[in-house]
This record gives structure tokens, sequence and C-alpha cells, in this order.
């Protein structure tokens, strides 16, 4: 067994043109002073890092970890979510997606998809001048708007939707292998990768990629009302990233899973602030140590009701109360006989 490293937190969600959420330097410093030890950097918040000089150069890596470490903080991963979107869009998500590229890109579904891919590649080069072994993206989809079997659907259209993700991923996962990088895909609603079946039909038409991997947010099950434990008794040798994040569910007589289209205040289904949901982490914790899972516990802030500061400010000890150092030994080593081979047959009465 490993002891989780952490606490760690998302960036992504603090970024800002104000300080100290503007820069790389105060940012950590702000983190730093909340008892974070890791940051987990959004690669396409320019205020924050440049990808595109990362993927070039160690030594602007080298800089930028100089940064981060004047604070006492460590690099845990970066994340391509936006990018990784763009790798498969469906058409009608073209314009909800378009936003997410460069303003020159816009409304040329090609030309964004080609770049999504080089920033994928920056992003494997970047990790590994950073000297990471993990990295965190989103799958993309192109079969999502037929989530729902009605109308019914044609044979073989799933199928052939999942050839296609995963022909257009493989370059990528050889490159990160390349780099000597895990490629997680965050389980998420809105991905074709959105639950274990979907990940493992993923996982084989890109014929068992070793770098094919999970980044494990247990918010996403409880609103898909999935088994979050159960997830990773199976999947834990694919589980290389780990967000903390919580959620709950409380469905009523007017609407359930699927939350009536409303805002994400009056829905069923919620993120909330570690502590404040139905997430049970202390068993998630249990879990993924008693795996051995090596990584970071990554706070990753989304709650609509509690504010981004609080939320940030209570998330360093809550991740810290939780993490557990794993045994060394057995608790009941004090009672062990010290009995051999020979010892042992004579107990079951074979000499």
């Amino acid at each position: 067994m490993k002891t989780i490293k952490g606490p760690a937190i998302f960036l992504a969600q603090f970024a800002g043109d104000a300080a100290p959420f503007n820069s790389l330097n105060s940012i950590a410093a702000w983190a730093a002073q909340l008892g974070y030890k890791g940051l987990q950097i959004p690669s396409w918040e320019v205020r924050l890092f440049d990808l595109q000089r990362a993927g070039e150069s160690k030594t602007y890596c080298d800089e930028i970890r100089g940064i981060v470490e004047s604070h006492g903080l460590e690099i845990t991963e970066l994340s391509t979510h936006l990018q990784g979107q763009l790798v498969a869009v469906h058409a009608p998500y073209d314009l909800a997606f378009d936003g997410f590229a460069p303003e020159k890109l816009r409304g040329n579904p090609r030309a964004r998809q080609a770049w999504a891919v080089e920033q994928l590649l920056l992003a494997a080069k970047a990790s590994a001048h950073l000297g990471l072994n993990a990295h965190v993206t989103f799958s993309g989809a192109l079969a999502w708007p037929y989530l729902y079997p009605w109308p019914q659907r044609p044979v073989g259209l799933i199928e052939t939707a999942f050839e296609e993700l995963a022909a257009r991923w493989r370059p990528i996962l050889d490159a990160f292998d390349k780099a000597g990088v895990d490629l997680c895909f965050e389980i998420h609603p809105g991905e074709d990768l959105h639950d274990g079946i979907t990940f493992e039909m993923f996982l084989e038409r890109a014929g068992n990629h070793p770098r094919c991997n999970i980044l494990f947010d247990p918010s996403h099950f409880v609103l898909q009302q999935l088994d979050y434990l159960e997830f990773i008794d199976l999947y834990h040798s694919r589980i290389k990233m780990f967000h903390v994040k919580d959620a709950e569910f409380r469905p009523t007589g007017r609407q359930g899973v699927y939350g009536g289209y409303q805002s994400w205040i009056n829905r069923a289904g919620r993120f909330r602030s570690p502590g404040d949901g139905q997430v049970d982490f202390s068993a998630i914790f249990s879990k993924l140590t008693q795996y051995g899972f090596a990584g970071w516990a990554v706070l990753e802030w989304e709650c609509c009701i509690k504010s981004s500061e609080q939320g940030a400010t209570e998330g360093a000890p809550f991740i810290q109360r939780h993490i557990i150092q794993a045994a060394s030994s057995s608790f009941d080593d004090f009672a062990s006989s010290g009995a051999d081979q020979r010892a042992n047959r004579r107990m079951l009465g074979l000499d």
C-alpha cells in the first residue's frame, strides 16, 4: 500500500483577472497559505501557463517548476479538459464548444480539431519536461446525443462512434506513451466516456492501450446513481488521478437524474463542496489506499451554494483529514509464531 499525496488543488475554477488569481506566482502563494501541497494546472489558462512554450522548452518548464517550488508546492498534473473536448464534437454541440478554441478557428470544425490534437501533443511533451507522470483530459463525444435509446438507434451507430473516437485518440495515446505519461480521461457526463461500460468500449477499441487511464471523480457518479466504490474495485488498476469533489442527489416527484432542464441550484443532482454532499470520502480514501493508489488527492471545487473562497479554505484540511498513512506492517505481527514451511506442513498434518 501507499499513502495518497495531498492535499492539492485544481486551479481552473479559481484563476481570474484579480489578484491573487491572475498569475502563477500569486496563486501559488495563496494556495500554500491555505495548506495545499500541490497545484493541478489548467493548460489553457494563459494567465498561469503557456502550453506552447512548455511543450517546446524544458527551460521554461524549469522556470515554472521553480515558481511553484518556491512556495513549497509541487505541480501534480496538467489539464487539457477544454482541448480534449474538441478532439471529438458532435454537430449539435458545435457552436456550444466553439468558444473553447482560439477565435481564428471558430466556425471551422476541422481546423479546430487539428488544433486540439496539437494541444494534446504539446501537453505530452510539457508533462515530460515537468517530470510529471499523469495528465487529465476529456474524451470529447460523438455519440452523446444518442444517449437515450429513443428514437431507436440504428444498428452499429454507437460502435461506429467509438471506433472513430478511438482512432482519433490512438496517436495521442502513443505520444503520451513516448513521453512516459499516463493519459487520464475524466469520466464525465457529456463525454462519450461517462461510466465504466463506455470506458471499456473505448479501451477495447484503443487496443487496451497502457496509457489509457482514468481520473476518478465520485461526484459524477452520484449524479448518475452509479456505485462509485465498486467502480474503484473494478478499475483501480486504471485509476491514476483523483478529484475530491462532492455531490448530492435528492430526487423528487417532479425531477430525477435528468434534472428537468433546471439550473444547477434547482437540480435534483448538484455538485457541493467536499463534506457538504453525499459522497463517502472515508470509504473512497480507504479503497484507494488499499489498492495502492500513488497519486494526488486534488480538490476540484464546484458548488452552486458555497463561495469558492470558503470552499478552497475548507478543502485542504478536509483532504488532509482523509489521507490515510498506509500501514507498513500487519497489525497482528506481534502475534506471529515465526513458523517456517516445515512447520506449516506439520500444522496441516502433511508430515
